[in-house]
């Protein structure tokens, strides 16, 4: 179980070119190098599975899940030269990005 306090960020990819299999290495190559932030307490590169139900959104391409200890935690991270080297490199990559960040609610 993830501690209360933790912040979670999930990030959801839609690459330009869904068919090229280079760039599906590329982006799991980045999203590798990407954990390497070392405020990352914990971390999950994903790809679609194989649930088909009418609730399920089924057009992404890769999701990027980033456990922080704390808001403080994911702000320098998205300032971290790792990070903007991500974005600098693989960011020709995909043509849509989504993110969903979440806390636990307040008691």
């Amino acid at each position: 179980m993830i501690p209360e306090n933790y912040f979670i960020h999930h990030v959801y990819f839609w690459l330009k070119e869904p068919n090229n299999q280079q760039a599906h290495v590329a982006l799991h190559e980045g999203l590798q190098a990407l954990s390497k932030v070392p405020q990352i307490k914990s971390f999950h590169i994903g790809v679609l599975a194989s649930t088909n139900r009418n609730v399920i959104e089924r057009s992404y391409h890769f999701s990027w899940l980033a456990i922080f200890e704390n808001l403080t935690d994911e702000e320098i991270y998205q300032t971290h030269p790792i990070h903007l080297r991500f974005i600098e490199t693989c960011g020709h990559l995909w043509e849509k990005v989504v993110v969903f960040d979440s806390v636990s609610p307040s008691k």
